[in-house]
């Protein structure tokens, strides 16, 4: 026995971990019955019921015999369908009331999107899947979706197929077979779906061509035209997993058999698509560092940090960790080139930052801890990752500018444990640093990979992430949430992390705006006595009212304005301390 023999769906995870994007996911009816909503066959009996109760035809146990006993013919959805409507719009007005969840539905939880619905929209918001074929006319795939922040391009008629963003390009490409409940062009009967219209025929060839497919819900015996297109297909370069409860069917069988597809029996759909996709997120958790090689890194980092004589060794643990983050930045999955693609730049965001992450970690630990011969190490390895950065000039923008970002969190997680630690003359001296660069000014360190003056920090492409959409600040809400995820190594457990972290990049603001004269700032101020008169960036603490108004209120504090000035901040004068604190006002009042 092979080790996975018995455990086809670990082999299964595997492959999509593996190929990511590669698998098609194909649902049939079975999957919306588990929501409640009935198939084509409880459908019929329904409505076998219906009219006979309606030629006032008394209850009967087993409304299937009474046809055949009555008609002398089997029940027949197609058929029955086409007697009681004539159109596909009356057709669709009779799916629509087996379909569309009602209030009491809804509080019951019927006809909702099942476990295994939100399992498959989270392995589509990983991007291990792109494309989804149905049979089903309702929605309960496309509302998984859009929970997870994912909004799919449906495809759900000639029309709509027509007009749609390409396969290639979409990040999400759902196919919906039969047409959508709500639309009047939906495939019932069998003479609708006997064949596709070309176009249809074309599109799934390419599929069941260049994809993998994981099969539920289907029995393979009915929708002709769909079987045809199973037959057809030439290659067999990626794996079919067909899943069934208890044994397939004659016609699946014929299927399963052409395409070489490997049988999953499961329990459920259910159960299926949650084990499947917390596998698929185990084997990509299992690619970063261990957790505990990183707290080895963080601890050895403080240990050093303790006893001037371990000042070597302190050097060397850095420069053998940024080396390794070095040599992984030049990875080819990191390549400058090829098109824009939103699930692209969750995947590029999230490994920058499983690679940055001990770095980054060690960095906030010298912060909190240091006494002043770490800045310069600090420095060292910021203009280290972000010349490698540079080398590369040509390709997209937005990959170019995303090279950087491990500096970036690098620089954040450092400022803020200097914040934490209120060590704010090197907090100003680190801000303000200015390192050269090749046939350019020199440029000081906040103005290079703080916010949007980072180059990163573009076109809105970080409200691309999860939960970012409508986000004021979107970078600096996940450099946060990064952050507050780290920050066991180098800023405790206080309840005013939050705050910490606003502290610090209003502080890099206040070292941003140092790059202006007072006198420029005066004359600007004097000249635009309301509205924005200079130009810094502002993070969370613009918009987050009440942490603005505790910075302000700290700003205007004697105390606070002696410490920042002997720092060095605001070029050690008051007046340029208010004409801060009166420009950050500002911003907070258009922010908020």
């Amino acid at each position: 026995m092979t080790l996975l023999q018995s455990d086809p769906v670990t082999q299964l995870a595997f492959s999509v971990y593996e190929n990511k994007g590669v698998f098609a996911v194909f649902l049939g009816s079975g999957l919306s019955r588990s929501a409640e909503i009935p198939t084509g066959w409880e459908i019929t009996l329904d409505l076998v019921r219906r009219v006979a109760m309606a030629q006032e035809t008394e209850e009967q146990a087993d409304w299937a015999k009474w046809y055949r006993d009555k008609t002398g013919q089997e029940p027949n959805y197609s058929a029955l369908l086409e007697e009681i409507a004539s159109s596909p719009d009356e057709r669709r007005a009779i799916l629509h009331r087996y379909i569309e969840p009602s209030t009491e539905d809804r509080e019951q939880g019927r006809k909702v999107p099942t476990k295994a619905h939100h399992a498959i929209a989270q392995l589509v918001r990983s991007g291990h899947i792109r494309v989804i074929i149905t049979t089903n006319f309702d929605r309960l795939m496309e509302n998984a979706l859009r929970e997870q922040g994912v909004e799919p391009t449906v495809v759900a008629s000639v029309d709509a197929l027509a007009g749609a963003e390409p396969l290639v390009h979409s990040r999400c490409y759902l196919l919906k077979l039969h047409g959508d409940y709500k639309d009047a062009r939906i495939l019932n009967t069998d003479q609708e779906l006997s064949t596709y219209p070309s176009s249809y025929d074309r599109l799934l060839d390419r599929i069941l061509d260049e994809h993998g497919l994981i099969v539920c819900g289907w029995s393979g015996e009915w929708d002709h035209a769909l079987r045809a297109a199973f037959l057809r297909a030439p290659n067999r370069r990626y794996p079919v997993y067909w899943s069934t409860r208890g044994s397939l069917g004659t016609g699946a069988v014929e299927l399963a058999n052409h395409r070489n597809a490997k049988i999953i029996q499961i329990s459920g759909a259910d159960e299926f698509f949650q084990t499947l996709q917390q596998r698929v997120e185990t084997l990509e958790q299992s690619q970063r560092q261990n957790p505990l090689s990183i707290e080895l890194l963080v601890n050895s980092t403080k240990r050093y940090l303790a006893k001037p004589e371990y000042r070597i060794q302190l050097d060397q643990l850095f420069s053998q960790e940024a080396g390794r983050l070095l040599a992984q930045l030049d990875d080819y999955s990191f390549a400058p080139h090829g098109q824009w693609n939103q699930e692209d730049f969750r995947s590029r965001v999230s490994r920058y930052e499983a690679l940055a992450e001990p770095l980054a970690r060690m960095a906030g630990a010298l912060g909190r801890w240091g006494e002043g011969n770490d800045l310069t190490l600090v420095l060292d390895i910021l203009k280290g990752i972000y010349h490698q950065a540079e080398k590369i000039g040509n390709g997209l923008k937005i990959w170019l500018g995303l090279r950087s970002y491990p500096a970036v969190l690098i620089f954040t997680a450092y400022g803020v444990g200097l914040t934490r630690a209120q060590r704010w003359q090197t907090l100003h001296e680190f801000l303000v640093t200015l390192w050269p660069r090749e046939h350019r000014e020199p440029c000081s360190v906040v103005s290079t990979l703080f916010l949007w003056s980072w180059k990163g920090d573009e076109q809105d492409v970080w409200n691309q992430l999860d939960g970012l959409r409508q986000r004021k600040t979107p970078l600096s809400d996940h450099l946060l949430e990064v952050i507050s995820s780290w920050r066991s190594s180098f800023a405790g457990v206080s309840p005013d992390f939050d705050l910490v972290f606003h502290r610090f990049e209003t502080l890099a603001a206040l070292a941003f705006l140092e790059e202006n004269d007072e006198a420029t700032l005066e004359q600007a101020a004097s000249n635009t006595p309301h509205g924005l008169f200079a130009r810094m960036p502002v993070g969370r603490a613009g918009w987050h009212s009440s942490s603005a108004t505790t910075l302000i209120h700290e700003l205007q504090s004697e105390a606070t304005i002696a410490a920042l000035l002997d720092a060095g901040f605001a070029r050690r004068s008051n007046r340029f301390l208010e004409l801060f604190v009166e420009s950050f006002k500002r911003y907070v009042a258009k922010m908020s």
